[in-house]
């Protein structure tokens, strides 16, 4: 008879997170592990509270040590602390918990913040968070009844949480959504931002914490402008009028929350809340900076503080252009730095322009043999009829990058650029010419660049050309000059050696060249400082591997970007010649000189359509056809072809994009020239000797 199976004795599982660690085969972590951290640990786990607080103390002041804090995370000291220091009965602990965990993520990684999340931080936080506000709330006893150490702990406790919660909204945007939803946790930055009892060192946590998490935040938005309770955006609002690091930081909050809740000129919120009424606050905190020094009045914090003011008026000049679009009143220029040329649908572009190739000239596996068709259609031009000719000139309007008409617009509403120009400018153009003489010096003026930049490539989105929009031009007009004379031509006089410097600089020159044209305050020859710079650029060092960098937002192609907007009608025909002349060359030399990025080539064959796009200017005689350019972009037509080939879709998309377009608008381009080409153009272009000989002694002569 078989015997009764007995029951299996299973013993408990093992707490997987909480498992031994293997100790370190390093002899001397390993000795530090039985030394110092094993002993601290088990103190942390002692029935004795007093044991407990003072090995939680210990170990917050030895984490941020690197060999200490790498055994103690060996160790699962995460684990012990969010199950058993965070909820002992000791307030002491529970703030040494707190604040190892704060250590813990400014030290480590972003991922280490991913983690905590994933371990249900937020759910510790919620709780602590609900104590403190009970505590602050409390009118039995008040808070501020307790003791001086009662109210220290509760404010250190709250540092760490702030800090923490911080770090979690940059780690990942999915825990900012959480952190948002939960309304415990936004009661509690709210009540402290609306508190004039917080203390000056906490309430800028918060203010930075808020920044933070109001980043693009509808919800966080919204919640602070319907909050009854605390009324933190009127606390923030009437701050933001004053002056001091509190101002700044709520001028931070609130140009994010205006922004989240699409509060714009045209558009204003709360009595005609928009960034506008910030710019007066950010430009006064730029006044404490002296010429010779970046600290103010000898105070160090004061650098820090004007370097945020620095980062919101940038960050409010590039949102302004989400302004002006979304007010409808300009549309970016084809041709923009970010966006290339718009093309028509292929078919509609083979019908326009009677090309039996292929239109998309990123199709590799036929490109080869359209190649020879579209050079045989090229010898057709005699055979347009009048409608072709129409065709043409419509499909041109197109490679020349025509404007979209503006509706009327003047600083009165738009008091953003208006603040800009009247208020900021000056003070961002005096930061441009410090004395640098430390890091901090340096990276105000950086910043300031920055924001000047951010401005200029906005306003230079403006179609100038619209009556309409005079009186934009006429307020910018004055500020684009200082910024031109007093700002950049010091620093290209210079020749400074730093190239990060001179690819702002060039940045900054392109966008004014862009909205000024011909009415740059130009120095004699300064034109040639930028055809040094681009040289200069092609020697510059390769970005080091792994390093992701915009092939597009280079210094060569900013340097192509001025010198093409400088040479636009009415330029001088003494300029638009020397620097079509040097737009030529480097298209010519581009495949035997490898240092030419593509990037380069393709703003460069851009900026060609837009000089001589337009037959009725005096440049198309005298210097397109004089110069025999049409014949040296015939022959570069093929290389062009070549090079965007090279190009790979996958690594560098938007390079390859433009390239194609630069590929099929050149055709067009071509076939227009020759249809509208002088008599005695048409001649000299398919000719072309004399005109070539001409271009290489020039060529010659500018290297």
């Amino acid at each position: 008879m078989g015997k009764a199976r007995k029951n299996r004795v299973r013993a408990s599982r093992a707490d997987p997170i909480a498992r031994a660690a293997k100790p370190p085969s390093d002899p001397e972590l390993a000795k530090l592990r039985e030394s110092k951290i094993l002993p601290i640990l088990k103190d942390l786990k002692n029935p004795e509270a007093k044991s407990r607080t003072q090995a939680a103390s210990a170990i917050a002041n030895i984490v941020q040590d690197a060999k200490t804090r790498k055994l103690l995370l060996r160790e699962q000291v995460v684990h012990i602390v969010l199950t058993e220091t965070l909820t002992d009965n000791s307030i002491d602990s529970r703030a040494a918990g707190w604040e190892i965990l704060k250590v813990l993520a400014e030290e480590e990684e972003a991922d280490f913040c991913v983690h905590l999340y994933r371990l249900d931080i937020l759910t510790a936080i919620e709780h602590a968070a609900k104590a403190i506000l009970d505590t602050l709330t409390s009118t039995e006893p008040p808070f501020s009844k307790l003791t001086k150490a009662q109210q220290r702990i509760v404010w250190e406790i709250t540092s760490s949480l702030l800090a923490l919660l911080n770090l979690l909204g940059m780690a990942r945007e999915e825990i900012v959504t959480a952190i948002v939803a939960n309304q415990t946790i936004v009661r509690f930055l709210f009540r402290l931002a609306a508190s004039e009892s917080t203390p000056q060192d906490t309430y800028e946590e918060t203010l930075s914490c808020l920044t933070t998490l109001s980043e693009d935040n509808l919800v966080l938005g919204q919640a602070m402008t319907n909050d009854q309770e605390t009324r933190c955006y009127d606390v923030l609002l009437k701050l933001a009028s004053g002056s001091g690091p509190r101002s700044v930081m709520a001028c931070g909050v609130l140009h994010n929350v205006f922004s989240s809740l699409q509060w714009l000129d045209h558009s204003p919120g709360k009595d005609g809340a928009c960034d506008a009424v910030l710019i007066g606050t950010l430009t006064r905190a730029l006044e404490h900076v002296p010429a010779s020094s970046a600290v103010a009045n000898g105070n160090a914090n004061q650098g820090a503080v004007v370097q945020l003011a620095l980062e919101i008026l940038a960050s409010i000049g590039a949102d302004l252009q989400e302004t002006l679009e979304k007010g409808n009143r300009s549309q970016p220029k084809d041709g923009d730095e970010w966006n290339g040329i718009e093309d028509k649908p292929e078919a509609e572009a083979d019908d326009a322009m009677d090309v039996d190739g292929d239109s998309n000239a990123g199709d590799d596996d036929d490109e080869d043999k359209e190649d020879d068709e579209d050079d045989d259609d090229m010898e057709e031009g005699e055979e347009d009829d009048d409608d072709d000719i129409g065709d043409l000139e419509a499909d041109m309007e197109k490679v020349t990058g025509a404007d979209d008409p503006l509706d009327s617009g003047d600083l009165d509403d738009l008091p953003t650029l208006g603040a800009f120009v009247q208020q900021a400018i000056p003070q961002l153009v005096r930061l441009c010419n410090i004395q640098i003489d430390s890091e901090e010096s340096l990276a105000i003026q950086s910043n300031a660049l920055t924001a000047l930049n951010n401005i200029a490539w906005t306003v230079s989105c403006i179609d100038f050309s619209e009556s309409e929009n005079s009186n934009i031009y006429d307020a910018w007009y004055p500020a684009a000059k200082k910024i031109w004379v007093k700002a950049i031509t010091p620093i290209v006089e210079a020749d400074n050696a730093d190239l990060d410097l001179a690819t702002q600089i060039a940045s900054l020159a392109w966008a004014i060249a862009r909205s000024l044209g011909a009415n740059v305050p130009l120095t004699p020859g300064q034109h040639r400082k930028f055809i040094a710079l681009y040289q200069a650029a092609k020697n510059q060092p390769k970005p080091a591997e792994g390093q992701e960098v915009d092939p597009l937002q280079g210094l060569g192609v900013k340097c192509v970007g001025i010198l093409g907007s400088l040479a636009r009608d009415p330029a001088p025909l003494d300029l638009n010649r020397e620097i079509g002349v040097f737009l030529v060359t480097l298209l010519q030399s581009c495949e035997q000189d490898k240092t030419i990025p593509p990037a380069d080539v393709v703003e460069a064959v851009n900026q060609i359509f837009d000089i001589y796009g337009d037959e009725a200017t005096e440049h198309d005689k005298e210097v397109f056809w004089k110069e025999g350019f049409y014949k040296h972009l015939e022959e570069f037509l093929p290389k062009l072809r070549a090079l965007a080939k090279t190009i790979d879709k996958r690594a560098q998309s938007e390079l390859r994009d433009k390239a194609d377009e630069a590929v099929l608008n050149l055709v067009r381009f071509l076939k227009y020239k020759k249809t509208h080409a002088p008599k005695e153009g048409k001649e000299g272009g398919r000719g072309g000797r004399k005109e070539g000989r001409v271009l290489n002694e020039k060529a010659m002569a500018m290297r």
